[in-house]
C-alpha cells in the first residue's frame, strides 16, 4: 500500500465517526484530509486553532486563497457563516470543552491512551503547539497516522518520548485497523482486509485485545 493510499485509507475512515452537530479540530498533517472524504448527509463544523470555525475541504489546486490557511499554515476553504476570530478566543472554545471531536496525528500512542505527538529527539522542535489544550479539552480524541514509522513501533506499551498528554486517547485509526483505548488495554475492532490479525499485532508492540465482533475495515 503506498503511501497516498494509505492517508487516504486512514482520512476516509476517520471521517466515518463523525456526526451531525459535531464541532471538530483537525491537527496538522493527515487530520486535515478528513474534510474531503465526508458524507454529504452529514453537516458539522470544523474549527482550527488559529481562529476560524467554519472550514470547508481543501481548496482546488490554483484556487487557494492566502488569507485563508489552518494552523499548520496548510491552505483551507471558509464555508457559508463562517468566523475568523483571534487565537485567544479559539482556545477558550478549546479549553471550554465545547470541542466534540480533536483529531491528530501521533509520533506515539501507548495502551494507557496516553500520546507523544510533539518533539523528535536530536531535532529542533517549536514545541507543543495547542495540541495539549486540544487532547485535554475535546470529548473525543482521533488518533489518525501510519501504523509504523519507518518500521518502527508507534503503538506502544508506554510511550518513550516526552508526552503530549496522559490518557486522553479515545480512538487509533491506522491504515491497518480501528483501535479502542479501554480500561484493559487496545481493543482492535476493524481490521483491513488486506491484513492479518497476526499482521496487525506484528507491527504493534502493546499485545492487542482481540474484539469478539471483530469486523473488515470500513473503507
Amino acid at each position: 500500500m503506498d503511501k497516498n493510499l494509505i492517508r487516504e485509507v486512514i482520512a476516509k475512515r476517520v471521517a466515518k465517526e463523525l456526526k451531525n452537530g459535531d464541532v471538530v479540530n483537525l491537527g496538522i498533517g493527515l487530520p486535515t484530509l478528513v474534510p474531503n472524504y465526508l458524507p454529504k448527509e452529514i453537516e458539522l463544523v470544523l474549527q482550527s486553532e488559529n481562529g476560524l470555525i467554519g472550514m470547508g475541504p481543501t481548496p482546488e489546486e490554483g484556487k487557494e486563497d492566502p488569507h485563508l490557511v489552518n494552523a499548520g499554515g496548510g491552505y483551507i476553504t471558509a464555508l457559508p457563516g463562517a468566523a475568523s476570530f483571534s487565537s485567544v478566543q479559539s482556545f477558550a472554545i478549546i479549553r471550554g470543552g465545547h470541542v466534540d471531536v480533536t483529531i491528530l496525528g501521533a509520533m506515539q500512542v501507548d495502551e494507557q491512551g496516553d500520546l507523544a505527538n510533539w518533539m523528535i529527539p536530536g531535532k529542533l522542535t517549536p514545541g507543543m503547539g495547542g495540541a495539549m489544550d486540544l487532547l485535554v479539552g475535546a470529548k473525543h480524541v482521533i488518533v489518525a497516522m501510519e501504523h509504523t514509522a519507518k518500521g518502527e513501533h508507534k503503538i506502544l506499551k508506554k510511550c518513550t518520548l516526552p508526552l503530549t498528554a496522559k490518557g486522553q486517547v479515545n480512538l487509533i485509526v491506522t491504515e491497518m485497523g480501528v483501535m479502542e483505548i479501554t480500561p484493559k488495554g487496545i481493543l482492535l475492532k476493524e481490521i483491513h482486509p488486506e491484513f492479518s490479525i497476526a499482521d496487525v499485532q506484528a507491527a504493534t508492540e502493546a499485545t492487542l485485545l482481540i474484539s469478539p465482533e471483530l469486523k473488515p475495515m470500513e473503507v
